[in-house]
Formats: structure tokens, C-alpha cells, sequence
């Protein structure tokens, strides 16, 4: 079922005198697996819980197809808890029969849903389990199976990679990019920036409440500083001082960082290195998402601070 597209306009949102949220804005477009990436307390489930319409924000506008979003609509967001909202002692398919059914699903059409993604997620044979005797992975398994269960318009997954194996993330994945090509815009939080970056089509960074990058990996890549990483063995401390625009970030063994600003050319860094002697490696340092929160962060500090 295709979905439609959603949109945050100076989402803001206090605890007394703490300000949680500070005028977000961003949106998730149909068909996209965004994500939803922060320190804790940064804000993410608050503003998840605030499009949902489990908490109300002092100031800005939650969007669906470009209109304030409805309950109607609201009630078809298939939902992940970072905490278990699931009913420990009840069994397994019985319970995402009931929840589809709440969902408007009718008897029939509850129970088919809920066998085939109780299959889906190899746990056909585990439905009449109690939830409480399933394994914390076969719990998150049905976490999800209870967000998509309905046919949901959209996906918005609170941590839900947290404490899976490596089979387990690959199986939510592929789940996940099944339901964007569908059309259905996904959003998921997650402390895991190496998963994050590999299937996230656009990846949101908050701090403090406010959204300090937004983009596809290249585009924040692309964003960061000119950096190389330059081998040269005979080279010495002070190569690079002629060279305008040049910075040494750091050095490891033989190999040297260097940032250049917008008036140098890495030819000149690469014709300085080659001076000193034989260059084993020219290349240009791309930075892991990991890298690029650690800078996010970095710069929304000294903007505090400032």
C-alpha cells in the first residue's frame, strides 16, 4: 500500500523548564527509509511521540500530505517502542490478531496478517508461546510484526535493531526496505551509525533538539572538510608550512592527515609530499557517519558555547 509523505514544522516541546524540542523541522518522504540519529536526551522519541499523538507539542505543525495530520490517519502509523509494548503473558498470534483487529482489520483478515508475518519472521511455529518465553530477538521479530501487522500508511520504529544478531538485523532490513518500496515512508532511531549509514536513504542528526544535519550520507559526506591522507615516509614536521591553506589534523606513523580550505589544491599537497620523498598512498579521506555525528556534535557544542 503506498503511503504518503510527512512533514514536522517547528516541532517545539517542554518539560517544565527544559526545552526538548526547539522548532524541528524535517520530513519524510513516501518511499524512503529515514534515519533518526542522536545522543540520549537529544530528543528523538519525543518528537516520534509527538507525530505520533501520544504527547502534544507547545508550538508547530505534524503534516500529512502537506495537511495537519489526522487521527484517521495517525491510527495507521505502525509503531516500534524502544521500550516492549507487548502483553507478556499473552500468546503470540493471538496477540497480533488483536492488535490488527484494533487497528480496523477485520477477524479473518487479523488472523491471515498475523500468520504471515509470524512466518515471515520464522516464528510460525512459536504462536501459541506465551511472548514472555520468546528470546529478546524473537521478541523485537514480533515488536515489528505488531507495526506492520495492519498495513500501516507508515513506519516509525523506535531503536528497533537494539540487541539483534547480525541474521536478525539483515531479516528487519530487508522488511523495512520492502515496505519503502511499497511506498511507505519509514523512519527509525538508532545508536547503531554503521547500520544506520547502510540502509538509510537520508539520515537526520539531532542534538539538543534541534536538527544539526540532514541529508543523504554522500550529501553529508560531501559536506564535512577537504581532508587527505597522505603516506609519505621521508616526510618531516613542517612540509606542509608553505603551503597555504593547508592544516595538519594528525599523524599515524608515517601517514598524515591533512585539511585543505578552499584556496588550496591537493596537487600542491601532493607535489610538497612528493618533494620530500617516495608518496605510498594520496587519497581522499571520506568520513563514516560516525565521523560525521562526532563533528555534528563538535560544532553544536562550540555553537553553545559561543
Amino acid at each position: 500500500m503506498s503511503g504518503g509523505g510527512l512533514r514536522l514544522e517547528g516541532i517545539t516541546k517542554h518539560y517544565g523548564s527544559l526545552l526538548a524540542v526547539d522548532g524541528l523541522s524535517f520530513d519524510v518522504r513516501p518511499g524512503e527509509v529515514f534515519g533518526f540519529v542522536g545522543s540520549n536526551g537529544a530528543g528523538k522519541t519525543t518528537t516520534m511521540r509527538i507525530l505520533l499523538g501520544v504527547l502534544i507539542a507547545d508550538a508547530g505543525s505534524v503534516l500529512w500530505d502537506g495537511a495537519p495530520i489526522e487521527f484517521k490517519t495517525r491510527r495507521r502509523i505502525g509503531y516500534m517502542p524502544e521500550e516492549r509494548g507487548l502483553y507478556p503473558k499473552m500468546r503470540t498470534g493471538e496477540q497480533l490478531t488483536y492488535l490488527a483487529q484494533l487497528h480496523g482489520a477485520a477477524p479473518d483478515a487479523a488472523a491471515a496478517a498475523s500468520a504471515h508475518w509470524l512466518e515471515r519472521f520464522g516464528l510460525k511455529d512459536r504462536a501459541r508461546d506465551e511472548i514472555q518465553r520468546l528470546s529478546h530477538g524473537n521478541q523485537q521479530r514480533v515488536q515489528l510484526a505488531a507495526a506492520l501487522v495492519f498495513e500501516p500508511l507508515m513506519l516509525v520504529l523506535d531503536e528497533p535493531f537494539a540487541g539483534l544478531d547480525p541474521e536478525a538485523v539483515d531479516s528487519m532490513s530487508e522488511v523495512l526496505h520492502e515496505r519503502a518500496a511499497a511506498g511507505v515512508p519509514v523512519i527509525f532511531s538508532s545508536h547503531q551509525l554503521e547500520l544506520v549509514e547502510r540502509i538509510s536513504d537520508r539520515v537526520g542528526i539531532i542534538q539538543r533538539g534541534h536538527l544539526v544535519a540532514c541529508g543523504t550520507v554522500g550529501e553529508l559526506r560531501s559536506g564535512g572538510p577537504n581532508r587527505f591522507w597522505v603516506d609519505a615516509p621521508s616526510a618531516r614536521a613542517g612540509w606542509t608550512d608553505s603551503l597555504g591553506g593547508v592544516q595538519v589534523v594528525r599523524t599515524d606513523g608515517t601517514r598524515w592527515l591533512i585539511e585543505l580550505d578552499g584556496a588550496a589544491g591537493d596537487q600542491a599537497v601532493l607535489q610538497a609530499a612528493l618533494a620530500t620523498g617516495p608518496v605510498r598512498e594520496f587519497r581522499r579521506d571520506v568520513p563514516s557517519l560516525l565521523d560525521i555525528f562526532r563533528e555534528a556534535m563538535t560544532e553544536d557544542r562550540v555553537a553553545a558555547t559561543a
